[in-house]
């Protein structure tokens, strides 16, 4: 990696009765925001608390800023921890919760004040000093835990689903307000959550964890875009998965058989059986023919319209699932019945080799 890995796991496995944690090696980069996604029992939060030092692997390494700290405690790892259920100590004031860790560590009276003052400030918290964490909303909750978690001025900071309590409208502004401290105090994150817009809207990299196992790192870009197998796509929303046989390749534009029906796409996959990804946002519908770039063009009839509020997800007999806006939609009157052309350039598909 061109910059320093401030976090390397090399092969991880841990072991629990009934899960376990597989093989994972990954480098997180300095400063970077990494953010760990997959379904609910995948093991992301398992293998937050083993970078803490809250558990131990069977096998493998732990390096934290150069330092090998596979066997070392938690409270000497330099990582703040914050957790979705917040972990506010109830008898104590949100001055005294984010001081808790400074005095921990010793560090002297006149200091620990002037850095919680400086963390409330940061979290835009100063009005609640007083206050005590039951007569707290969530998201305050969540900006004291925050703030707590960064005061001793951790070089990691590990998040454990920090938005999924929160109500849509206090997530969206945590979102914004994790991305302005990340942006502020550069410090290299990992964020685990099952929450694709959450992922995509801060993450560097994300990394997307299965049944214990890393299956793809990459940018939310690629990772949205193309995925690496049949299950990364579904995970992710690629909607239309198609299965088919590459005829010819053609500098690196690949004509596949799919069922009959042959689809023009951008791969270096020469021959042999596929299968073909494509995201519904990728697909223009529309009632006519019309001239465009877009090499793939199929008619099709409306089987299914689903209004998902300012998106509608319209379903044809080809088998093809397309998202449009509702603006859109309802420019075109469409309905159920319709005979329309779903078209997508070579370029919006993703081709992958058959798992066998």
């Amino acid at each position: 990696m061109g910059a320093v890995a401030t976090i390397i796991l090399e092969n991880i496995t841990y072991n629990l009765e009934d899960f376990s944690i597989r093989e994972i090696s990954l480098e997180i980069k300095k400063n970077e925001y990494f953010v760990l996604l997959g379904p609910t029992g995948a093991g992301k939060t398992l293998l937050l608390e083993l970078i803490a030092g809250f558990h131990i692997p069977d096998e493998g390494r732990i390096i934290l800023n150069g330092r090998d700290v596979t066997h070392m405690p938690p409270e000497k790892r330099q990582v703040g921890f914050v957790y979705q259920d917040y972990s506010l100590f109830p008898h104590m004031t949100v001055e005294d919760n984010i001081s808790f860790g400074l005095k921990a560590c010793g560090f002297p009276k006149d200091k620990i004040e002037m850095r919680v003052k400086e963390m409330m400030s940061l979290m835009r918290i100063s009005h609640l000093v007083g206050r005590y964490p039951s007569s707290l909303s969530g998201g305050e909750q969540q900006r004291v835990s925050l703030a707590r978690a960064l005061a001793v001025n951790p070089r990691i900071l590990l998040l454990d689903e920090p938005l999924s309590a929160l109500d849509p409208r206090t997530q969206e502004v945590l979102r914004n307000e994790l991305k302005r401290i990340h942006e502020m105090q550069k410090v290299t994150t990992i964020h685990v959550t099952h929450n694709q817009t959450e992922a995509m809207l801060l993450a560097d990299r994300i990394g997307l964890i299965m049944n214990g196992r890393i299956i793809q790192v990459g940018s939310p870009e690629i990772l949205f875009s193309k995925p690496l197998n049949e299950n990364v796509a579904r995970f992710v929303g690629v909607e239309n998965i198609l299965r088919g046989k590459i005829k010819s390749n053609k500098g690196g534009v690949a004509l596949i058989d799919v069922g009959g029906r042959e689809i023009y796409a951008v791969t270096e996959i020469k021959e042999g059986e596929v299968d073909i990804f494509i995201r519904p946002e990728n697909i223009i519908l529309s009632k006519t023919p019309f001239k465009s770039s877009a090499r793939n063009v199929f008619k099709g009839e409306i089987t299914k319209i689903t209004n998902l509020g300012p998106i509608i997800n319209v379903e044809l007999d080809n088998g093809l699932k397309v998202f449009i806006t509702k603006q859109s939609a309802e420019e075109m009157a469409l309905k159920r019945g319709n005979k329309v052309y779903a078209s997508f350039k070579a370029t919006a598909t993703h081709v992958s080799r058959r798992l066998r």
